[in-house]
């Protein structure tokens, strides 16, 4: 605060009497009231409302949102592969960001009785409606940044290629473990850093080239490192996670942009520029092809992150107590130094 001279002191003074002393009041703690207004606690990367409405469009050409499926059913099969090593039958399980459908297309009766199948998106939820699955569905228009179940209520969630869009994700994360009831699973697969590189890179060089700098064309992504710390912060435990990589060939980048648009993945970062200049796309094309292409196709790299967590739970395995153990590990590794093999 700066410090007032004694003719300043006697001029708010005078003007207190004159005009009545709030309203000097007010004006002297003008900057200190905005230094006190909240602040958001999260860094807002994505527009929401954008996203949902990407994802309404890409659900209501019906034809082609189902041809574009491939990636995503393809993931779904491997989180319900991953659901298969738990030996246990569920009542009702939640799909997070479900989208059309990809989770429910791989499960049977002898897993689930009932699939709750939750998106942000209603168009994305109804646009399978009318097709018979296996076990029992019910379909929730949900926003995962605001989840409305209840406290220590569901046996497992399920989350399919949806919380690369959350803004919160430690927030979303902390909702669902305490939704879940103690010893209930929480399995996940989101696009990781690595995801579409080829296109990020040449993106970056044609508008580097074209326009003499560059914007976020392609959204950033977790990288698989913060993960497990994420899992950790919002109080899982008994983690687990692993990658794949997922490489889809495509005739041009022009093909690969169509399908992301359709699969509603494409751009809904806060900061992007709402449109592309046609020669700067024609020349991402170009070096697109020369950096990564061969003479028939461009590949399309998507790296998929799983994760496993669990509620803490008294019957899960604990570690022992430090100093508990009975077998030396140093005798163990001279044993093996010193160990013959048998044919």
């Amino acid at each position: 605060m700066p410090i007032l001279s004694i003719f300043e002191k006697m001029f708010l003074r005078s003007l207190s009497q004159k005009f009545n002393s709030p309203y000097i009041k007010n004006i002297k703690n003008y900057a200190t009231t905005a230094k006190q207004q909240p602040e958001p606690s999260v860094y807002m990367v994505f527009n929401r409302e954008m996203k949902r409405i990407q994802r309404d469009r890409a659900s209501m050409d019906v034809e082609n949102s189902r041809q574009v499926d491939y990636l995503k059913d393809e993931v779904a099969y491997r989180i319900v592969d991953r659901l298969l090593d738990i030996k246990r039958k569920f009542n009702t399980i939640v799909d997070l960001g479900s989208g059309c459908g990809h989770i429910i297309k791989h499960v049977d009766k002898d897993m689930m009785k009932r699939l709750m199948m939750c998106d942000m998106s209603s168009k994305m939820l109804e646009r399978d409606r009318f097709v018979d699955y296996d076990v029992e569905v019910e379909r929730i228009v949900v926003d995962e940044e605001s989840l409305p179940f209840e406290e220590n209520s569901l046996e497992a969630v399920l989350s399919n290629l949806s919380l690369h869009w959350v803004n919160d994700l430690l927030g979303t994360m902390i909702q669902i473990r305490k939704s879940l009831k103690p010893d209930g699973v929480f399995i996940a697969s989101m696009f990781g850093g690595d995801t579409l590189f080829e296109l990020r890179t040449s993106m970056q060089l044609a508008e580097l080239e074209r326009e003499g700098g560059i914007s976020p064309r392609v959204s950033p992504m977790t990288e698989v490192r913060d993960v497990g710390s994420l899992l950790s912060r919002a109080g899982f435990t008994l983690t687990t996670i692993d990658i794949d990589d997922i490489t889809v060939n495509f005739p041009s980048m022009f093909e690969l942009m169509n399908d992301l648009r359709t699969m509603g993945e494409n751009n809904a970062v806060l900061t992007r520029r709402p449109f592309l200049k046609r020669d700067t796309m024609i020349s991402a094309s170009a070096i697109y092809q020369e950096l990564y292409g061969n003479s028939e196709s461009i590949p399309a790299t998507f790296q998929i992150i799983y994760m496993i967590g669990w509620k803490p739970d008294i019957s899960q395995p604990k570690p022992l107590t430090r100093g508990s153990g009975q077998t030396s590990l140093k005798e163990i590794f001279e044993g093996d130094k010193g160990g013959k093999v048998d044919n």
